[in-house]
């Protein structure tokens, strides 16, 4: 068995873009546009991941974009999406300085959560040894649902 993708609809195809792509750092692997199933499906790769997803188009995120909008609640059911970071910290300030909210601060130099526009729970986790503790972080309270 072998992870290929997890899926995750959204509501707003280029704010979900936005977000995953310019300010998350995820890359466009591919994408289908299925005009009489309504709906398009566009799959993304974490940088790291480019030369195993060209190869083997995993692992990804596939966004599931229906073309007759509804609502989606509960993103949270299905659990989160986790990523490795070279450096917890930075990538936090990073995100905090495109507007996106850190609603677990990484307080314990390894893990924080974030949330996307569709309200999927993401999950940053730091590569290799915990760093130390570190303001502002350390001090940061949670802010909302992770």
């Amino acid at each position: 068995m072998r992870y290929l993708h997890t899926m995750v609809r959204v509501k707003d195809l280029d704010e979900s873009l936005d977000f995953y792509c310019n300010k998350l750092g995820l890359v466009e692997s591919h994408r289908i546009d299925n005009d009489s199933g309504r709906f398009t499906l566009v799959y993304l790769h974490a940088p790291r991941d480019a030369e195993l997803a060209a190869k083997t188009h995993a692992p990804l995120i596939e966004l599931t974009y229906n073309w007759d909008t509804e609502d989606y609640a509960g993103g949270r059911n299905f659990g989160h999406l986790a990523f490795e970071v070279d450096n917890i910290y930075e990538t936090c300030r990073k995100l905090m300085d495109v507007g996106v909210l850190i609603n677990r601060p990484p307080r314990d130099g390894h893990m924080a959560f974030v949330r996307s526009p569709d309200n999927i729970s993401i999950e940053l986790l730091q590569k290799g040894h915990v760093l130390a503790p570190e303001e502002p972080w350390f001090s940061m309270q949670n802010t909302g649902s992770w």
